[in-house]
């Protein structure tokens, strides 16, 4: 049979086992005074194929993708810095080296 929690308006807690077809309990075991029924957050963990241990959120998790974010924004910076600095580089190369073909030409 499940046990039940419930609350009175004077803030009384307690619990109660009964069956489920019972009617719920109306008044309170210490005051007398109306009741209602606490329900609580049911604690889910899926198994099997399909699910993956990332769908499930911690707060460990949550820093290393945060890390690994600020990580990979560094480096994409980093690369992108890489391919300008290339770029320069090829087209210094590619203009010194069609003046040095200009002046062979020439002669």
């Amino acid at each position: 049979m499940p046990i039940y929690e419930y609350r009175c308006e004077n803030g009384h807690l307690f619990e109660v086992t009964q069956k489920m077809s019972d009617p719920p309990v109306t008044s309170c075991e210490e005051c007398g005074a109306p009741v209602a029924r606490v329900f609580h957050p049911v604690a889910v963990h899926f198994k099997g194929s399909g699910f993956y241990n990332t769908d499930y959120g911690t707060a460990k998790r949550k820093r290393e993708n945060e890390k690994s974010a600020s990580d990979g924004a560094d480096k994409q910076d980093a690369k992108q810095k890489d391919k300008t600095d290339a770029k320069k580089a090829d087209s210094s190369t590619s203009s010194s080296s069609s003046s040095s073909t200009s002046s062979s030409s020439s002669d």
